[in-house]
């Protein structure tokens, strides 16, 4: 019995040793935590917590800790411990939770979180860009792109991130160094490198980009001016020897500007001048005309963790008063890594909105065109391989080549984060869509549908099946085109369009309605068939593109009706003599008769006359002094060719 009790006894010892033991790495696993040493508070936490020792507080901080260092799949696994044990947490827990799932490709289990989310604030942006977008899976993958992305030779086991093109190299920050370590991640502090890009388009030979540039704490992403003289770059808040901390002890980051002196060295670094310790100010990129520098902040006004911001460069080099983005880009989360390329197109790097997990690449086309209209804007992600359920940001694009860069820490990389390189692939539509009956809406098999250029010649052919679909592929992108549908007994219809800036499906419904048109001698068949007149430049009697479009018009009624005949009438403007007006309309109605006769039409159907200046169809007259107030426009009126039906199905004009 004693010696039970004795056992008893020393047991009781052994668990309350325990808990004190336990209990007092969780103080020092606090400290850790508190001082931003996410790597050594998840290593004590998880001892801990595998040890049995869970509480509320131990598994956010636990979580947070993969969370903050992009370990998702140990992140996943302890926030869905944290909330087997309590749901009653912030619902930033909820969006988290939701990031790491999608980070390791749970998109339904994600999803449920983010509803959870949503439904605990309604007024985040990030809920409502999922609630918005609760497809955006689908969406992803049709904007995606088949093009092959490469790990770079250049990368090192640690980070390698954020590109910048110089001269012939490319400038990246890296942590491969062998300073002293940074307590978040144990890894070197970050440095400045530069590769230099060889003839067969491969970077080798890293060296450090510049020792006056890189100090023993963090420096990273740069941006230079367009004249390659000034260059702006992210540091810690260290500038003369001086390390200063905000209120709670952090270090924040700062935007230094250096100049190039005249041999050829950076130096007069100095602050900008909306720095503080209070906020951070890092990655800055300039447009290509230099006149505007877009950055990441979590100064005053910021929606969320870190906010696009923007700021004019005057023509003295300083700059303006930085300016928030807003909603249209910005969310509660993390809006980070912009860019904007030679287009003025906007690329981000965001958490905020709805993305395949981690960060991802979003653009917002034709952005500083839009912004300075006051037009709306969309921010739209570029879909994969460049975006992934990893973080993927420091999109880049080298200027006047179809070279980019960006870097991720997904899965077959070399190290923590990697740079990628790809070619931007030509960009190409596809078209399609059904030909129907516009009052029925009843499918028309057999209707001819033919792709035209903008200058009305024809690319591609397809007479549609049972289904009435046609199908165009390979459109090149921001290019004007023309679709037009023939089909027995009803109406030619032609459609104008012009396909988008990014890849995008295109779908256009033909309708057709049936051609009630009663064809006559004597009538004017540009009237009858709603074709507008038929325009010549000034003193010149060519077929302009424009003009082409619309013959093709007056080309199809002929091939659908064959036994009409036409008179082909020309006329100019007042301007000139008669005689030379005559001369001139007589060459465009000719050259009109002449286009159609190389098309297919036989000589013996068309007629062509010019009439000059005599039949003029307003008051723009120039008699007697060969001069006129009119405008052009008025002008142009009266240069017009028209088509007169002399006769069909052996029913003549009148008139001929």
């Amino acid at each position: 019995m004693k010696t039970h009790k004795i056992i008893c006894i020393l047991a009781l010892s052994f668990v309350f040793s325990m808990g004190y033991s336990q209990k007092g790495k969780v103080r020092q696993a606090n400290k850790e935590y508190d001082n931003l040493a996410y790597l050594k508070t998840s290593e004590i936490l998880l001892e801990v917590a595998n040890n049995g020792y869970k509480s509320v507080d131990l598994l956010q901080k636990l979580a947070n800790s993969f969370y903050f260092n992009n370990q998702m799949e140990e992140a996943a696994k302890w926030y869905g411990e944290l909330m087997t044990i309590s749901e009653d947490v912030d619902p930033e827990y909820y969006f988290r939770y939701a990031q790491a799932l999608k980070s390791i490709k749970n998109y339904s289990e994600a999803d449920s979180w983010m509803k959870k989310f949503v439904q605990a604030d309604r007024s985040d942006l990030r809920g409502r860009a999922f609630s918005s977008t609760v497809d955006y899976i689908t969406m992803i993958d049709d904007v995606s792109r088949e093009f092959e992305v490469n790990n770079l030779e250049i990368n090192s086991e640690n980070s390698d991130f954020g590109t910048t093109q110089y001269k012939n190299q490319l400038v990246f920050a890296s942590s491969r160094g062998s300073g002293q370590k940074y307590k978040w991640n144990e890894q070197p502090y970050l440095d400045l490198y530069a590769a230099e890009k060889q003839e067969d388009g491969t970077y080798t030979n890293v060296t450090e980009f510049d020792d006056f540039i890189n100090t023993k704490f963090h420096e990273s992403t740069v941006a230079f001016t367009p004249d390659d003289q000034v260059m702006y770059f992210t540091r810690n808040n260290y500038f003369n020897k001086e390390y200063k901390n905000d209120e709670d002890g952090t270090n924040r980051l700062k935007v230094f500007k250096a100049t190039l002196n005249a041999d050829e060295e950076w130096d007069d670094i100095e602050s900008i001048h909306f720095n503080s310790d209070a906020y951070s100010v890092a990655h800055p990129t300039i447009n290509v005309k230099g006149t505007k520098m877009y950055f990441a902040s979590d100064m005053e006004g910021t929606l969320g963790a870190s906010d696009i911001f923007e700021v004019d460069i005057n023509e003295d080099g300083s700059l303006g008063d930085p300016i928030n983005l807003g909603a249209a880009v910005n969310t509660e989360g993390h809006e980070t890594f912009p860019f904007i390329n030679s287009d003025g197109d906007l690329y981000i790097s965001s958490n905020g909105f709805n993305g395949l997990g981690g960060l991802d690449v979003y653009v917002i086309i034709d952005f500083e065109n839009k912004r300075a209209l006051r037009q709306p804007m969309s921010l739209e992600n570029v879909g994969k391989p460049i975006n992934s359920s990893k973080d993927d940001f420091g999109y880049y694009e080298n200027l006047g080549t179809k070279e980019g860069f960006f870097t991720s820490n997904r899965d077959g990389g070399k190290g923590d984060d990697d740079i990628y390189g790809f070619v931007i692939p030509e960009c190409e539509q596809i078209l399609e869509g059904i030909v129907k009956d516009q009052d029925t809406q009843e499918l028309l098999s057999g209707a001819k549908v033919t792709l035209l250029d903008a200058e009305g010649n024809e690319l591609e052919q397809q007479i549609v099946g049972a289904n009435a679909s046609y199908k165009f592929e390979k459109l090149e992108c921001e290019k004007e085109y023309l679709i037009r549908v023939e089909l027995d007994e009803f109406a030619t219809v032609e459609e104008r369009f012009m396909t988008p800036k990014r890849k995008q499906d295109l779908v256009i419904a033909l309708e057709l309605e049936r051609d009630e048109v009663t064809l006559e001698p004597c009538a004017d068949l540009a009237k009858i068939l709603d074709i507008p007149i038929i325009y010549f430049d000034f003193d010149k009697s060519n077929i302009r593109y424009d003009a082409e479009i619309e013959l093709q018009k007056v080309l199809a009624v002929l091939n659908k009706y064959p036994t009409i005949t036409i008179d082909i009438r020309s006329h100019t403007d007042c301007r000139g003599t008669a005689s030379y007006n005559e001369k001139l309309s007589d060459s465009r109605a000719k050259s009109t008769r002449q286009y159609l006769i190389d098309n297919g039409i036989t000589a013996e159907r068309l007629t062509a006359k010019g009439y000059g200046e005599s039949r003029l169809v307003n008051d723009c007259g120039c008699e007697p002094t060969n001069a006129s107030n009119c405008s052009e426009e008025e002008h142009q009126l009266n240069r017009r060719s028209e088509f007169i039906i002399t006769s069909i199905n052996g029913e003549k004009c009148p008139e001929n």
